[in-house]
């Protein structure tokens, strides 16, 4: 069946319908019947033969492969991407439909986003797992009953291939019957897990949300831009409380993942000389990514962006909106540039669903001090200005973190001291809110009860996720113990964060990387230390895309925090939108902090409006 269906797939890609036809219904019938027809193999076989209806224009046809195939597979990302290009066609071929099949793309654009899985959520799914509360409970239920599903598949698989004469039906159908019922106990434990844990549910298997509830949940300022990538085109969808629009771009993954790299490149303040920032290619990445959705934002103050792909690994911010009469030469050239920042407050989304969590699970704030910090690690490494280094040779090879590396290798950073001063002084927070150098450990924040704190801090190293499986998550790093333990050694990890009880309105990283999984364009940038914030209990999150320049961010957080304290309606997008204008337009800031390296690395996440 594998072999006629890749004969087949040639045949397509060749143009040689007639020839593909019979070839996919020959695989598809010995897949059905080897397997059963609810099988994931299956579905990918009814989405291949869907895809070539739909290339020869037989809709009608395609339909219902198609919706067998979404309900029948959910791990494969392009069976998702196809359902949406084929609902596109049909949308603009029959009016009639398009406001049912625009809202049934937006929820199959969900899907294929919540595919990917990062090693956080994972590590996440363990942790939670190991206690004995009722969650964890149904947790592990769940956790061993997917094990067991994929154990019994594969050996479902292996009796099917047998030959005639070792072929044995009573085996077939006791692993069908045995799998069917472990579907059951799946479902059950799913919809449990919904039901009495949705926040959990929320981070570990988010339902796509559906357009009129999305709708519902935007202010008439709002909007919602929401992206899914694909091969060959870009599928937009521009939302708001009462209209939404369904647009085809002409950028696929490899062009907009080269534009992204390009556009990263003059961001990166690694480099012995400030590099020059492309905004004739940021305004080529505008028209081709943003341009669209203009038309229907008037009015808007305040959009949210839920972005797909590279489009991860930038802040729209540094788009430009007019095209650049010359480039420039120099930072009071940057000073003139129309980016995007200076139209719009923007907040990233990690899906579509979370604002749903955000706005109708997440309780308003009843934290009752201003402030907590943690920052100035005591480490030993040479003085540097920027956070962030690779985290993999931090690692031991038989497993676990040296601690020993941590401490020596990695720069101390001094003005972290002050910058946490600086945010708990706007905030009228006392010394007793700072954990700083000895104080600033993984054990101080375990034990300390965080859950009183409006807003919370961390100025320090992040580390992003390096390339060893379970052990690659993104963390912060604290002051090292001398000797490392199971609850410290040093770096506070994805899945470690979400394990915090929190009560928080604004989380502050101000580190490197932290919106980034890899801190490369198509990471699975918030599956990491914004999603465990989240699930910890933290509204919003103030991330960076790139190593931050401590002067630079010392000055945004600050600021930031003093236009929300001085008024309290402003948003934390708009407060942040304000305070990146201040950096790169006081005249008594050094003259490069007019270059978007210094001014856009941070975005908002989550709730990124008013305080409730």
């Amino acid at each position: 069946a594998t072999l006629l269906n890749n004969l087949a797939e040639l045949y397509r890609a060749q143009g040689r319908y007639a020839a593909a036809e019979p070839l996919y219904k020959r695989a598809l019938a010995i897949k059905e019947k080897a397997l059963g027809p609810e099988h994931p193999h299956v579905a990918t076989l009814l989405n291949n033969l869907a895809e070539l209806y739909r290339a020869q224009g037989r809709y009608a046809d395609a339909e219902p492969l198609y919706k067998r195939s979404l309900s029948e597979q959910k791990k494969v990302r392009y069976v998702f991407v196809d359902h949406v290009r084929y609902a596109m066609a049909v949308a603009d071929k029959e009016p009639s439909r398009h406001a049912l099949l625009t809202a049934e793309a937006f929820e199959a654009g969900q899907l294929a986003r919540a595919t990917s899985v990062g090693a956080a959520v994972a590590g996440m799914g363990a942790r939670f797992g190991a206690g004995d509360d009722a969650l964890a409970k149904i947790v592990r239920g769940y956790q061993d009953a997917v094990e067991e599903w994929r154990r019994l598949d594969k050996n479902l698989i292996a009796a099917v291939g047998q030959p005639k004469d070792k072929h044995s039906p009573e085996t077939i159908n006791q692993l069908r019957n045995q799998l069917a019922g472990l579907d059951r106990r799946i479902k059950s434990l799913d919809g449990q897990l919904t039901k009495d844990f949705p926040e959990y549910a929320e981070l570990a298997s988010p339902r796509p949300m559906s357009l009129g509830e999305a709708q519902k949940l935007l202010k008439s300022d709002e909007a919602m831009l929401s992206y899914l990538v694909g091969e060959d085109e870009t599928f937009l969808w521009v939302v708001r409380n009462g209209r939404v629009e369904m647009k085809r771009l002409d950028i696929g993954q490899a062009a907009l993942d080269e534009a992204v790299r390009d556009l990263r490149a003059g961001l990166d303040l690694g480099l012995s000389d400030l590099p020059a920032f492309d905004t004739t290619q940021a305004f080529k990445l505008y028209g081709q990514v943003f341009a669209a959705a203009e038309p229907l934002l008037k009015g808007v103050r305040h959009l949210f962006v839920v972005p797909d792909g590279p489009l991860q690994s930038l802040p729209l911010g540094v788009l430009v909106t007019k095209k650049p009469q010359k480039k420039a030469t120099d930072f009071s050239g940057y000073l003139q540039t129309p980016w995007l920042a200076r139209k719009y407050a923007l907040t990233t989304l990690p899906s579509v669903s979370s604002l749903k969590a955000l706005r109708t699970f997440a309780k308003a704030a009843q934290a009752s001090k201003p402030f907590k910090g943690f920052g100035d690690p005591l480490l030993e490494g040479h003085p540097g200005k920027s956070r962030g280094i690779p985290l993999k040779q931090y690692f031991k090879s038989q497993g676990g973190v040296d601690v020993e590396m941590v401490r020596t290798r990695l720069a101390p950073l001094p003005e972290t001291a002050d910058e946490l001063i600086a945010m708990a002084n706007s905030l009228g927070a006392g010394k007793d809110s700072l954990f700083l150098r000895g104080r600033a450990t993984e054990t101080a924040v375990k034990s300390t009860d965080l859950s009183d704190a409006r807003v919370l801090a961390f100025a320090t190293h992040g580390l992003v996720a390096g390339e060893l499986g379970g052990l690659a998550e993104p963390a912060l790093v604290l002051t090292p113990p001398r000797k490392e333990t199971p609850k410290d050694d040093g770096l506070l990890t994805a899945s470690e964060v979400a394990t915090l009880k929190l009560n928080s309105e604004l989380v502050i990283l101000s580190a490197c990387n932290t919106a980034a999984s890899d801190g490369t364009p198509n990471a699975d940038a918030l599956s990491g230390l914004a999603k465990a914030f989240f699930y910890a209990g933290s509204r919003s999150l103030l991330v960076s895309h790139w190593p931050v320049q401590s002067d630079a961010a010392v000055k945004l957080t600050t600021k930031m925090l003093k236009v929300i304290a001085n008024d309290n309606k402003i948003g934390r997008s708009e407060a942040l939108r304000r305070s990146m204008l201040a950096l790169m337009e006081d005249k008594s800031n050094p003259p490069e902090f007019a270059h978007p390296a210094y001014w856009a690395p941070f975005v908002v996440v989550g709730e990124g409006g008013a305080s409730r």
